[in-house]
């Protein structure tokens, strides 16, 4: 099983002007692919911007504190945001949570068509999302 850091997820209440400051002082680009895999359907449809170096991204998305609610899931994580990275066995990887006691909300294919999405806690209380992308 392989771990790639892949993204960090930063909550906002004004997606515009952080897209603007990521893409102006930072240097980042549009990554204008992942808004065609968007899957807005199934209780997140708030804006996102996704912004690029080339190889991490950064995903701007409205906060929306009724998440948990929405989807009956007991982690939000667009609370505060998170920190995700990409596995190709996620059945694997949620094994190694099992293993250790480590309770997840398995949201499965979510808010990103083609990717399963699993989020839980680190020992701080951060958000970490683990997602596989479909074959």
């Amino acid at each position: 099983m392989k771990l790639k850091l892949h993204h960090l997820n930063l909550c906002t209440t004004n997606v515009a002007a952080m897209d603007e400051f990521y893409c102006k002082v930072l240097d980042m680009q549009p990554e204008a692919s992942r808004n065609a895999t968007r899957d807005t359907s199934q209780g997140y449809s708030g804006k996102v911007a996704f912004v690029t170096d080339g190889q991490s991204e950064v995903h701007l998305a409205e906060r929306d504190l009724q998440i948990g609610f929405k989807t009956g899931q007991a982690i939000n994580p667009l609370e505060k945001g998170h920190i995700a990275f990409r596995t190709d066995d996620i059945a694997a990887f949620k094994k190694r949570l099992e293993e250790r006691g480590i309770p997840y909300s398995d949201f499965g294919a979510w808010a990103m068509k083609g990717w399963q999405q699993i989020f839980f806690h680190d020992p701080d209380g951060n958000v970490v999302e683990v997602h596989q992308v479909d074959a």
